[in-house]
């Protein structure tokens, strides 16, 4: 088994792929990829796992194939999640404390999370993430971390993100059944963020939309805090169903006909301009306008905006995201996407490549948009790791004043453990 530190895999479980991403960071920060295991997704339905078998076959081959190319033997990931089951919720805790002559300190705030996840929710949901936004001390609002400070009354803002235990422990199942053990469950909006987006624009209010193959992944960021995520059960494979459909071609032509000759535009395709698709045995080739091609991806491209475009008003931060519309994921190489996506929602927009966080040495494919969630899951890990050591070496400190992003407290730590601890007790109670 490879123990080095230095070394975080993150697994990317798609609706089109599964792939398997070996990272280690180099002396500079940056994250040098070893090697990457990529393969077809065949047991996976809108980003939730439809077929137990068919899914653990394809992690097996995606893991062994970056196993050969890093030369290390993989048997921990962190792992993405997504799927329509996933929601979020805005909510207030509120903390009285004996009395204001202590600071507030990490036990105070742990409290108030924990005190989130005794929510109630819906049958069969669970809490996945509890995000605070925002500190309030005594009706002193807008505090990002009130560790240190003297107070009685002690509220926080929360943002929380809920999902199907199901959809969970069937996810775990599917890595476990791999011979893989799961670090760490983390919403894939999280991830894709952390490959795609700066820390300016979080701060200045983005909303970033990862296009998959399923589902369509949204995170809204605003003054560096997450305030709005949404998955919308509609994505890539949605518009290869319509070319299949409208074209009366095979699925495999449909999705090659997408990515060779499709466009987001139809004003900006070649009125004449014909593919010659073959026939099936004995029938005569079939010719496709390219212009009705791009029709048929508008019409569907411009539906998911509109969703798109609908959650980021339902947020209430439309007019707050000097940012724009971050564009990412495999249906973000979509030509002429980014003209389509400022024309309905009005709003910059650009495509995110997760280079900002790649060594230059690094894999040039792995460049691509659709790579954005597995490169983000490796991020999530090194930060993992950080904060657990911190957190190993000062277990006894009080950290006061301004906490810096590399330099959480202990409260922040259990943030991203919550969601492993309730889910190791699922399985736990199901054997």
């Amino acid at each position: 088994m490879e123990t080095n530190p230095e070394i975080v895999v993150g697994l990317d479980i798609g609706t089109t792929k599964i792939c398997a991403i070996v990272g280690k960071r180099n002396e500079h920060g940056k994250i040098e990829i070893l090697g990457m295991g990529k393969t077809e997704s065949l047991g996976v339905m809108r980003g939730v796992v439809s077929n137990i078998e068919k899914t653990v076959n394809a992690i097996q081959l995606a893991v062994k194939e970056a196993e050969e190319k890093a030369g290390v033997d993989i048997n921990i990931a962190y792992i993405g999640i997504a799927g329509q089951h996933i929601k979020s919720l805005q909510h207030r805790g509120i903390l009285v404390r004996n009395s204001n002559e202590n600071e507030v300190n990490n036990e105070d705030v742990s409290k108030l999370i924990d005190d989130m996840y005794r929510l109630v929710l819906p049958p069969g949901d669970k809490i996945i993430h509890v995000l605070p936004q925002e500190f309030i001390i005594d009706n002193e609002q807008g505090i990002k971390d009130p560790i240190g400070m003297s107070g009685v009354r002690l509220e926080a803002n929360f943002h929380i993100i809920t999902g199907q235990i199901a959809a969970a422990k069937n996810i775990n199942k599917c890595v476990e059944k791999a011979s893989v053990e799961v670090a760490d469950l983390i919403l894939e909006p999280l991830a894709s963020s952390v490959a795609v987006l700066s820390e300016e624009e979080k701060e200045a209010g983005v909303a970033l939309v990862d296009i998959g193959g399923g589902t369509t992944d949204i995170a809204i960021f605003q003054e560096g805090i997450i305030r709005h995520t949404a998955v919308i059960p509609f994505g890539g494979n949605s518009i290869t169903e319509d070319i299949k459909e409208g074209c009366l071609v095979m699925k495999n032509q449909a999705e090659l006909l997408k990515t060779k000759f499709g466009s987001a535009l139809a004003t900006e395709t070649q009125e004449n301009e014909i593919v010659s698709i073959p026939g099936l045995r004995g029938r005569e080739p079939k010719e496709i306008s390219v212009r009705n091609l791009a029709h048929i991806i508008q019409a569907r491209m411009e539906e998911i905006i509109e969703h798109v475009y609908y959650e980021i008003k339902s947020s209430g931060y439309e007019k707050k995201l000097i940012g724009g519309i971050i564009v990412t994921g495999g249906g973000s190489q979509l030509k002429n996407l980014v003209q389509l996506v400022e024309y309905v929602t009005g709003m910059d927009a650009r495509i995110g490549y997760p280079t900002e966080h790649l060594a230059g040495s690094t894999i040039g494919q792995l460049k691509d948009p659709m790579y954005a969630t597995g490169i983000g899951l490796i991020i999530k890990g090194f930060e993992d790791q950080k904060r657990a050591e911190k957190s190993q070496n000062n277990t006894s400190t009080e950290t006061t004043g301004t906490v810096s992003q590399d330099d959480k407290p202990k409260w922040f730590e259990s943030i991203f453990k919550k969601g492993k601890e309730w889910l190791e007790e699922e399985i736990e109670n199901d054997f």
